[in-house]
């Protein structure tokens, strides 16, 4: 479906390419269905996801909360007239002098899924409210967050107990399903392990109170996905299956499903070329590629919609890339994309659903190629 707004936007200023055009009133749309949908969790936008301060500024007047990553979210988030009590430092990753300098400005909710991270909130956040993380194997999930993130539920329940003694809030815990989420049974595998560890928790004098069940709600790229109804409803029947009557307060943290389907990416072609082999593909080269904000083409994990002004013809199998000197600056070259055979140089292609994790990919001048330029409308 074309977003007349962006393509009038594109139609009217015809902006240098590549970029990357958010529509602000989808975003909101996003925002305010998934309030519908999940009333009682509160949502932490990943701001990782897209920055662009004119999106949370829109957020923050919506109402939302933000999961941040780092001082540098932190301070965006400030400056926008965000309370800190409305920030969460969601990183499990972080230097002991940054987690001070949240708290020194306020922010009292940390992530954390090891034992020295936790030491390291116990002297420089004391008393701050504390979530723990649990591993998620994130299988069904196109871009999986596995083992580098969270610990075994056992170490969780010991890391827990540990934080009440620390002296700090032992608020809850978290898990992620893995991003671009497939399987809505994801969902009752994970929250059952958590609510396991309450009532484990609870033998051990140690009450949680909070489920943070962060994102992985996915927006539509080549693949149809279910519509957000149907994730909303699975997640609320794990937690109903697995909390009964006591259900915990609940936080959500979307960034895909919250801007992905807001923004489209204006590119050009570059070159086409036959390179001469067998299988008779020719080499479409863009103006963007990997290091200029489409990183999540790594091993062809994200599989984005392109339209093109020459749709509707006929069409041959294409291998796409970037336009730098790189041999790894190449989108997609198993997945069988079809492009029309009168294709040009110099034709402006879209690509579609890529609002987030676009701009935040984009190299600061690899290659000397500037860095992806964004506008909101």
């Amino acid at each position: 479906m074309t977003n007349r707004k962006i393509a009038r936007f594109l139609a009217e200023n015809r902006p240098k390419t590549p970029c990357l055009v958010i529509d602000l009133d989808v975003v909101e749309q996003n925002y305010k269905r998934m309030r519908e949908l999940l009333p009682l969790a509160q949502i932490f936008y990943a701001v990782k996801a897209n920055p662009m301060p004119e999106l949370v500024d829109r957020l923050r007047l919506l109402g939302s909360s933000f999961d941040t990553a780092s001082r540098g979210e932190i301070d965006l988030c400030l400056g926008l007239g965000v309370g800190a009590e409305r920030i969460s430092f969601g990183n499990t990753i972080k230097k002991e002098r940054d987690i001070a300098y949240a708290y020194e400005r306020g922010v009292r909710l940390y992530a954390f899924d090891s034992e020295a991270e936790l030491r390291k909130l116990a002297a420089a956040a004391p008393g701050a409210r504390v979530f723990c993380r649990v591993l998620m194997e994130c299988g069904g999930a196109d871009w999986p967050l596995s083992r580098k993130f969270g610990c075994t539920p056992k170490m969780a329940g010991d890391l827990m107990v540990m934080a009440k003694e620390l002296g700090l809030d032992a608020y809850g815990l978290s898990f992620h399903v893995g991003s671009q989420q497939k399987d809505l049974g994801q969902w009752d595998h994970a929250v059952g392990q958590v609510a396991g560890l309450f009532a484990l928790l609870r033998e051990r004098d140690v009450d949680l109170r909070m489920v943070n069940l962060g994102g992985g709600f996915p927006t539509r790229y080549r693949q149809a996905v279910k519509p957000v109804e149907a994730y909303a409803q699975a997640v609320m029947n794990a937690v109903t299956h697995h909390f009964g009557n006591s259900i915990p307060e609940l936080l959500i943290e979307p960034g895909r499903s919250m801007v992905g389907n807001a923004g489209v990416i204006q590119s050009e072609v570059v070159l086409i070329s036959d390179k001469g082999l067998e299988d008779g593909k020719r080499w479409i080269y863009l103006d963007i590629g990997k290091f200029s904000g489409l990183a999540e083409t790594m091993d062809e994990s994200i599989k984005y919609r392109i339209r093109t002004p020459r749709d509707g013809g006929r069409t041959g199998s294409v291998v796409l890339a970037g336009p730098t000197c790189d041999s790894a600056d190449i989108l997609y070259e198993k997945t069988d994309y079809q492009l029309p055979l009168d294709l040009a140089v110099g034709d402006k292609v879209e690509i579609l659903a890529t609002g987030a994790y676009t701009t935040t990919y984009s190299s600061v001048g690899f290659n000397g190629f500037a860095p992806l330029k964004a506008y909101c409308i």
